[in-house]
């Protein structure tokens, strides 16, 4: 994300804040539109046609006519940037996780190290059954920087696999220590980051092979833990302001601990949660801040009743001392039901009290069943059969059907004559409305217990593939609903992005409806509308 003319940038800022601050922070459409009726932009004829081609771009990417990439990377995105940063209030990166955004800079070095050493031959044969042969040799920063970043076409799985090399170096209590200073230094300095609600993990022992880390049984759950206190607080001396919390976070999965140590997952996580309260005990310190947990991982076989049992007891102990529950949900499914049905059972076994990702919930069923119906018949009627596994044959034998021919027909790929075609559409209508009312009676539920939402608009589109584009992200809808949102960036260096683009992707996804104000308050989880608009004012004064 970059404007190939700074000085454009320059000028341009002062004149949106100028804009912004006058209308109280109102939609960016409106706020365009504003802009160019300014005097001083007017007479800039540069500036204007800058301002009028992005109006026209912002329409073109509504229209599926251009990519995001060249909304980000135009001027007018390259002030909004410098408006956001420069916001006197400090933003709450309410989701991030540890591993994902060290960056190659912080991680060459210490991973240089290890391969110096006598651990050099163990920990090639891991990156290289993680990464494939063709990730060896390491010699540079940027040889880093090609293993930890998502390429374009890769989703979920590939995407837990890559955050693997992090990982690697997160064997000591004093690594720990740095690399959350690293984090809190880089997101404050530059997007304006201050608080961070960090994900990490207690423990790396696991019974997956592509998850054991060399040296991780050197480090304890307690070096973890008191390695990023101290880093953040390290911080923290020179920025008083700065608050954190420090989130560990379990794996779901149901083979994901340590088989040589423990009977079951019950058992581990047990233990896990006995050594969070016995570190709490012996270190009363990390009280404000070791105060809540994470669930993560793959769910898209996680979503049953049964699935949920491993960890229940566990997080109704931890629930019983005053810690609150976040639980990534509703970010993967094998079909759109399953998704929901994630989140459903998350709020009534776990009793969560935020929702992360959540997208099951942002999905409009009767677009999404009816795209699918037309990417399955136009298969159908090629005579291709359905791929055993993917989402298309998921959600096929998912639904409830009236007529099984029409089914197994679309399965192996036999064309549909006119009234299965019906049949069809039938089925798919159904099934779209009544998933529909159960993503409704969720949202319901979720304002009725005040349990928020955390919105990621690069990790969902890139991880997940299950909406269109940007422009279609939920977060506008979910505010309109009335749910609590916040925003976090997941593994922002993973995903090559960061919070003030993640803000505004945002904006961008809804030009008209979305307030600049809104969307501020979120970030910053200042409630105080009067407030916003006296900050607002005061940047404004600094141009005068």
């Amino acid at each position: 994300m970059q404007c190939q003319y700074p000085d454009m940038v320059e000028r341009l800022t002062p004149l949106l804040v100028q804009v912004i601050s006058e209308t109280n922070g109102i939609n960016l459409d409106d706020t365009l539109e504003l802009l160019c009726l300014n005097r001083s932009l007017k007479a800039d004829i540069e500036l204007y046609d800058e301002v009028q081609a992005f109006r026209r771009n912002l329409w073109r990417f509504h229209q599926d006519e251009i990519p995001v990439s060249e909304l980000l990377n135009s001027c007018i995105a390259g002030a909004l940037f410098q408006f956001l940063k420069n916001f006197p209030l400090p933003y709450h990166e309410e989701h991030i996780h540890l591993t994902g955004s060290l960056s190659p800079e912080f991680i060459y070095p210490r991973l240089r190290a290890i391969l110096a050493g006598p651990g050099r031959q163990q920990l090639e044969e891991k990156i290289v059954e993680v990464y494939g042969s063709q990730a060896l040799p390491i010699n540079s920063v940027a040889d880093v920087e090609r293993l930890i970043t998502l390429k374009e076409g890769e989703q979920f799985s590939t995407y837990l696999q890559i955050l693997y090399l992090a990982k690697t170096i997160l064997i000591s209590r004093e690594v720990h220590r740095e690399a959350a200073y690293h984090m809190a230094s880089t997101l404050y300095d530059k997007y304006n980051v201050g608080k961070i609600r960090l994900k990490f993990t207690l423990t790396r022992s696991s019974g997956i092979s592509a998850e054991q880390i060399p040296g991780a049984e050197n480090v304890t759950e307690a070096d973890v833990v008191l390695g990023l206190y101290d880093g953040f607080m390290d911080f923290q001396r020179t920025h008083p302001f700065f608050e954190f919390i420090l989130s560990p976070s379990f794996r779901k999965e149901a083979l994901f601990y340590d088989q040589e140590h423990y009977a079951s997952k019950t058992e581990h996580f047990s233990h896990q949660v006995d050594t969070i309260l016995a570190l709490l005990n012996n270190h009363p310190k990390l009280k404000p801040h070791l105060c809540e947990i994470d669930t993560v991982g793959d769910e898209k076989d996680f979503y049953r009743k049964a699935h949920f049992q491993d960890m229940k007891r566990g997080l109704r102990k931890l629930q019983g001392v005053g810690f609150r529950v976040r639980s990534h949900h509703g970010e993967t499914w094998k079909t759109l039901r399953k998704g929901v049905q994630s989140v459903d059972n998350a709020m009534n076994m776990w009793h969560v009290d935020t929702i992360e990702h959540g997208l099951s919930l942002g999905i409009n069923p009767n677009y999404y069943f009816h795209h699918f119906y037309q990417r399955v018949l136009d298969l159908n009627q090629q005579s291709l059969p359905l791929v055993l596994g993917s989402i298309d044959y998921e959600e096929i034998v998912d639904m409830e059907w009236s007529n099984e021919v029409v089914k197994e027909k679309l399965l192996a790929g036999q064309p549909l004559n006119d009234v299965e075609t019906r049949d069809f559409v039938k089925t798919k209508f159904h099934t779209a409305r009544e998933i529909e009312q159960y993503q409704h009676d969720i949202l319901n539920r979720m304002l009725d217990k005040q349990i928020s939402l955390v919105a990621l608009p690069s990790s969902n589109l890139k991880l997940t593939g299950s909406f269109p584009d940007y422009k279609d992200h939920p977060f506008s809808w979910w505010e309109k609903k009335g749910v609590e949102l916040g925003v976090g960036t997941d593994n922002y260096v993973t995903l090559q992005t960061n919070f003030i683009q993640e803000l505004l992707l945002i904006l961008f996804s809804d030009p008209q409806n979305l307030k600049i104000t809104k969307l501020l308050m979120v970030a910053t989880r200042e409630t105080r509308r009067p407030y916003i608009s006296h900050l607002l004012w005061l940047m404004r004064k600094q141009y005068d």
